[in-house]
């Protein structure tokens, strides 16, 4: 299983905790994950990555084990203690502003 860490407004609209779980089957990657968070919570498609083109949404983030992992392709195998469920995938909403 793979830990996600949800940003608060996501986990109003998906009514969910702070972290959850989804299966992953194969070797865990960006859109791996993605399709499997969308498909526990259909109420998500289309605000972390646009729904017809599945680009990441400008003001979103992905991290794991303290790596930034926004601008690497999206079929890049995740890191090893991710896949593990050792530590979480985080989607994070980025901050904006002057």
């Amino acid at each position: 299983m793979i830990r996600v860490l949800l940003p608060q407004p996501l986990r109003i609209l998906a009514s969910t905790e702070r972290m959850v779980e989804v299966r992953v089957d194969g070797t865990p990657t960006q859109r791996s994950v993605l399709d499997a968070l969308e498909a526990n919570y259909p109420m998500l498609r289309g605000t972390i990555r646009d729904a017809v083109t599945q680009h990441r949404r400008p003001l979103v983030r992905f991290f794991a084990c303290g790596q930034d992992l926004s601008h690497d392709s999206p079929d890049t195998p995740l890191p090893e203690s991710v896949a593990t469920g050792t530590e979480p995938f985080l989607v994070i909403g980025a901050m904006a502003g002057g």
